[in-house]
C-alpha cells in the first residue's frame, strides 16, 4: 500500500521546551481558577461571612431571577452567549493570521497582560454597598475576562496539534499541560490559607484582592514565558486558512468524529463540574465531615491523579485513546455511585458537630481512590484526541483550522460547566426550603442524592456517545513511523509478527478509509 500525503515531521519540541510551553497553561489556569473558585464566594458571601468576617454585599443577594438563579448566575449565563461568538471569531482570526512570528504566539502575547489585569479588576467593584453600578461593573469585566481568556487559550490549545508532531509528543504535551493545569487550580485555592492572616489588617475584600494581585502577577509571567522563549515559526510551517469564520465553523462541525467528541465532551464537563461544585456539600452535608476535609480530599485526589499521569501514555500505547476515555467515564460514574451512597442512611450523621465519623472517612477515601485514575485519563487524553482530529482534517482537506477545533472544544467546556452550575443549584435544594433572599444553598441529602444520580447518567452518556468515535480511521490518516506503537494498540496487536520496522502508512487510500468508517 503506497503512502500518500506523507511529509517530513519537522523540528520537534525538546522535553525542556514542552515544559516551557506547559508553563503557559499554569498561568491561565491560575486566572481561570481564581474566577471559577472565588467569583461566587466573593460576590455572594454566606451569612457567616457577612456576620463574622466583615464581608460586603455588593449586589442584591438570593435566587431572585425566576426563583432559581442569582444576578451573578444571570451575568455568567449572558457571558456564555458572548462566548458563542468570540470563541469561533478568535479561532478564525488566529487560523487566518499571516503574522511573520506565527499564527498563535502573537495572539497569546497581546492577550496576556489584559487577561491578568481584568481578572483582578473583576473583584474591584467600585461601590462598597449593593448597587446597580456594581452589577454593571461585574457584567463588563466578566465578559472581558472571557474575551481575553479566549484570546490566549484558543491559540495556545491550537499549538498542541501543531507542536505535537507525533503521538508521543502529543501525549507528553497533554500530560505536561494537565499537570500545570492542576497546579494552577491548586494555587487558585491559596486564598483559603492566607486571606485569614490579612483580614484583620485590610478587611474582608482586600484580604482576597491582595492575594489575587500576587497570583495574577505570577500568572502573567507564566503566560508570557512561552511567547518569548518559543519561536513558533521554527516548529510550525502551516499555511493560513482562507475560510471566513462561518465557513470555517461549519466545516469543523461537518466532521463526524469531531461532533461525536464534542457531544461526549459536554457530558464530561457536566459530570466533572457537578463533582467539583458539589464536593463541599458532599463532604459537609452527605458525610458530615468538617469543612477542612474539602481541601484535604481534593488535595489527596489531585496528588493521586497526578501520580498516575506518567502511566497514561503507556496505557494509551497498549489500549488506545478511545477505550481509555470510555473507561474514565465509567470510573467517574463509579465514584459518583459511592458519592450517592453517602446520602443514604448507612452514613452515621449523629456524631457531634465537627467530629469525624469512621464510616464517612472510609467513603471519602474510597471516592478519592475511585476518582483519581478517571481524572488522570480525562485530564490528558481528550486534548490529544482534538489534536488528532484537527490534523486528520488538515491532511484530508488541506485546511489548517486547528484553532477552530480547539475553540469549539473550549466552548463545549464552558457550556458543560454552565449547565452543571445551573443543574446543581436547582437539584441540590430539592427536599429543603430555600430562603430566596439568601446566598446560602440549603442543600440536603435528598437533593445531593439526585445530583449524584444525574451525574452518573451524564458520565455514562459520555461513554456511550464516544463509542461512535472512529479512532482507527483517524489514526491511520495521521500515523507516522514513530506512531507504530499507538497504531498497534488499535489493531489488537496485529502489527506484531509483521515487519516491525515498517512505518504505519499516512494518508490511506480512499477505499481503505471508507472501510474503516464502517467500524
Amino acid at each position: 500500500m503506497e503512502n500518500v500525503n506523507e511529509k517530513p515531521i519537522g523540528k520537534r519540541l525538546s522535553k525542556k521546551q514542552i515544559w516551557i510551553f506547559a508553563i503557559g497553561q499554569l498561568g491561565w489556569s491560575i486566572l481561570g481558577g481564581i474566577v471559577n473558585t472565588w467569583l461566587v464566594t466573593f460576590y455572594l458571601p454566606t451569612a457567616n461571612d457577612l456576620a463574622n468576617n466583615g464581608a460586603i454585599q455588593y449586589i442584591t443577594p438570593g435566587l431572585i431571577i425566576g426563583g432559581f438563579l442569582t444576578i451573578l448566575g444571570l451575568i455568567t449565563a449572558i457571558s456564555r452567549v458572548f462566548d458563542a461568538v468570540t470563541d469561533p471569531l478568535i479561532a478564525s482570526l488566529s487560523d487566518r493570521s499571516k503574522n511573520r512570528r506565527g499564527r498563535r504566539i502573537p495572539f497569546m502575547q497581546y492577550a496576556a497582560v489584559p487577561f491578568a489585569v481584568v481578572t483582578v479588576l473583576l473583584f474591584c467593584a467600585p461601590v462598597e454597598a449593593i448597587s446597580g453600578i456594581n452589577v454593571a461593573w461585574i457584567s463588563v469585566f466578566v465578559i472581558l475576562f472571557y474575551l481575553f481568556m479566549t484570546m490566549y487559550c484558543t491559540p495556545y490549545n491550537a499549538l498542541i496539534s501543531e507542536f505535537g508532531k507525533t503521538q508521543e509528543d502529543r501525549m507528553q504535551i497533554s500530560t505536561s499541560i494537565s499537570l500545570t493545569f492542576f497546579a494552577g487550580t491548586l494555587l487558585a485555592y491559596t486564598p483559603f490559607l492566607f486571606a485569614g492572616f490579612l483580614r484583620g489588617a485590610v478587611g474582608f475584600s482586600w484580604s482576597y484582592r491582595i492575594i489575587f494581585i500576587v497570583l495574577a502577577v505570577i500568572a502573567l509571567v507564566c503566560m508570557l514565558l512561552p511567547t518569548f522563549l518559543l519561536k513558533e515559526k521554527e516548529f510550525v510551517d502551516a499555511t493560513p486558512s482562507n475560510s471566513n469564520m462561518f465557513k470555517s465553523l461549519a466545516s469543523t462541525f461537518k466532521n463526524k468524529d469531531f461532533r461525536v467528541f464534542v457531544g461526549s465532551d459536554i457530558m464530561y464537563w457536566i459530570g466533572l463540574t457537578l463533582f467539583q461544585t458539589g464536593l463541599p456539600f458532599f463532604v459537609k452535608v452527605s458525610m458530615n465531615l468538617p469543612e477542612l476535609f474539602v481541601t484535604v480530599l481534593l488535595g489527596v485526589m489531585t496528588v493521586l491523579s497526578a501520580a498516575l499521569y506518567p502511566f497514561v501514555t503507556k496505557m494509551v500505547k497498549k489500549f488506545g485513546k478511545k477505550k481509555l476515555v470510555i473507561a474514565g467515564f465509567i470510573g467517574l460514574a463509579l465514584a459518583y455511585v459511592v458519592t450517592a451512597l453517602t446520602n443514604l442512611p448507612i452514613i452515621d450523621r449523629t456524631a457531634a458537630d465537627g467530629a469525624v465519623t469512621p464510616v464517612a472517612m472510609v467513603f471519602g477515601v474510597l471516592i478519592c481512590l475511585l476518582a483519581a485514575l478517571p481524572m488522570a485519563l480525562l485530564g490528558i487524553i481528550p486534548q490529544s484526541i482534538v489534536a488528532d482530529v484537527a490534523e486528520a482534517e488538515s491532511v484530508t482537506t488541506g485546511e489548517n483550522r486547528e484553532g477552530m477545533f480547539f475553540a469549539a472544544r473550549t466552548f463545549s467546556m464552558k457550556l458543560g460547566q454552565s449547565i452543571a452550575m445551573l443543574a446543581f443549584t436547582s437539584l441540590a435544594i430539592i427536599g429543603s426550603v430555600q430562603d430566596q433572599s439568601s446566598n446560602d444553598i440549603a442543600a440536603n441529602t435528598t437533593g445531593l442524592l439526585i445530583v449524584a444520580i444525574v451525574a452518573i447518567v451524564f458520565c455514562l452518556l459520555g461513554a456511550v456517545i464516544l463509542l461512535m468515535y472512529r479512532e482507527k480511521k483517524i489514526m491511520k490518516i495521521i500515523a507516522k513511523e514513530s506512531d507504530k506503537e499507538f497504531l498497534a494498540a488499535l489493531e489488537d496487536g496485529s502489527l506484531k509478527g509483521k515487519d516491525e520496522n515498517k512505518a504505519p502508512e499516512q494518508g490511506l487510500p480512499e477505499t481503505q478509509i471508507k472501510e474503516d468508517e464502517k467500524e
